[in-house]
């Protein structure tokens, strides 16, 4: 061993050994990994919890009571005569089945949009940068500031989609198509600002999927002289499952919930043809002051869309299906 001179041990002393990387890695005896990680998740646990986990149960609870639309009013247990209301409410299952046919034509659209989108965009590459960007703009875009704009685009005699297709001699006068006005078009004319809003974010979804696609798997395709749409059906739909699914499920859900540009264009009306579930939920709680029919209801329209979830995952993403 060399002689070294240590200005604090003196002369001859050996150098310190380095702690140990228990020691550097950890604040105690009693802290580890395992534990350093659940510390750092009981924030957003506790935020969920309160945020999320107990107006869910809240909701659930106030479904069995009759509850006063006036605070400081008599709060009473009712069972399921809430329950009993809304399974026996004709209104309650045409406004289900009027929710359930605006959903599947805007994801529907959606889907067919973003991924003919997120193909074109793909087959472009590094050209597509400034489309791209370009296409994601009205995804920044407020549902109420959308709603506002395409009210105007589609108002009865005095909306700029009546008067070019006037103009084009496609109708006879800008008066003739009621897109806000005929009870069997508000439907359509509410999903077109949802698809127009939301499809940018159905095309970044299918677009960073196509990304990770791998390579050897499509070349190997071309190379066994699959055509395009062999190539589509056959590998890339097959390999974006789990892809397809995480967007169907986020935008099934959320067109589900359609709400805000619904009231700025038509507040459901006329005749209801526009009304859908969470507009009858809004509409029970405050307009007629029933919270509990309300709370009844939001618990049936949760556990359909939990039900809906999970049907895409066994059905699109089939999670281990390709183990078997």
């Amino acid at each position: 061993m060399s002689n070294v001179t240590d200005p604090v041990r003196g002369p001859g002393a050996a150098p310190p050994r380095p702690a140990p990387a228990s020691a550097v890695t950890n604040t105690g005896p009693w802290m580890n990994d395992k534990r350093f990680a659940v510390l750092l998740m009981v924030p957003a646990g506790v935020f969920l919890l309160g945020f999320v986990a107990w107006p869910l149960i809240r909701l659930v609870i106030n479904s069995f009571l009759h509850l006063p639309a006036i605070a400081g009013g008599t709060t009473t247990f009712v069972g399921l005569d809430n329950y009993t209301k809304v399974f026996t409410d004709p209104v309650f299952w045409a406004t289900a089945a009027r929710t359930a046919v605006y959903t599947v034509i805007v994801v529907t659209l959606e889907f067919v949009i973003g991924l003919g989108t997120a193909l074109l965009f793909n087959a472009l590459g590094s050209r597509s940068k400034v489309f791209r960007t370009i296409f994601l703009y009205p995804l920044m875009i407020a549902p109420v500031v959308a709603g506002l704009l395409w009210r105007f685009l589609m108002i009865d005699n005095f909306g700029i989609i009546n008067e070019l297709l006037f103009r084009v001699g496609i109708i006879a006068t800008p008066g003739d198509i009621g897109w806000l006005s005929n009870p069997n078009l508000a439907l359509l004319a509410v999903a077109i600002p949802d698809i127009w809003l939301t499809t940018s974010f159905m095309t970044l979804v299918l677009f960073a999927g196509l990304q990770t696609l791998p390579d050897d798997v499509m070349e190997a395709a071309r190379l066994d002289g699959a055509k395009a749409w062999q190539m589509l059906w056959r590998v890339i739909i097959p390999l974006l499952r789990p892809v397809i699914a995480v967007a169907l499920i986020i935008r099934g859900v959320d067109a589900m919930r359609a709400f805000d540009h619904i009231v700025i264009m038509t507040n459901g009306g006329p005749e209801n043809g526009s009304t859908v579930m969470s507009l009858l939920i809004y509409r029970t709680m405050v307009r007629f002051g029933d919270p509990g029919l309300a709370s009844a209801m939001a618990t049936l329209y949760l556990l359909a869309m939990l039900a809906v979830a999970a049907f895409a995952v066994a059905t699109i993403w089939k999670p281990g299906g390709d183990d078997k």
